[in-house]
């Protein structure tokens, strides 16, 4: 098992918007890095655990927890021109951006801000915590998520 941050922006998409969709699942997608969909293609695996992390608003930080339940498979909205993801350079042949399946597991009482996660001297590896790091989905060892776990249920 692996450990991972995806990054949301909270009016776009919410802890509280994966909670409410039927089965509490939802497709991880429009991710239109190269990096970022490799992690997605490459590594993100079924039963991977995933903090869900708002960004781009007042209250930045760790949301919640999902699990991956389905492994990469093309993102569709790359193919669709009425789609902001559209990409006119990928053919169904030849996909170039993936998504995963993503399930509710748990919202925490209270956001974990980044603020208080870069104070935690033993959080050093995450991207989150180093400079130039902006990556939308990232890779998470398993001693720094433990803790985080831990600091996010703690509230």
């Amino acid at each position: 098992m692996q450990y991972w941050l995806f990054k949301t922006e909270p009016d776009a998409f919410s802890i509280d918007d994966l909670a409410a969709r039927p089965l509490q699942t939802e497709h991880w997608d429009g991710i239109r890095n190269y990096q970022a969909r490799n992690f997605l293609r490459d590594q993100v695996q079924l039963g991977d655990q995933v903090f869900i992390y708002h960004s781009s608003c007042k209250h930045v930080g760790i949301a919640g927890l999902a699990e991956v339940v389905k492994e990469q498979y093309p993102d569709h909205s790359q193919f669709d021109p009425e789609s902001k993801y559209y990409d006119i350079k990928s053919e169904p042949e030849k996909p170039r951006w993936y998504m995963v399946d993503v399930k509710f597991k748990e919202k925490f009482p209270q956001i974990l801000s980044l603020k208080a996660i870069k104070q935690l001297p033993e959080i050093s590896q995450i991207g989150l915590v180093k400079k130039g790091h902006r990556l939308s989905i990232m890779p998470i060892p398993q001693n720094e998520f433990d803790l985080l776990l831990t600091h996010c249920r703690a509230g």
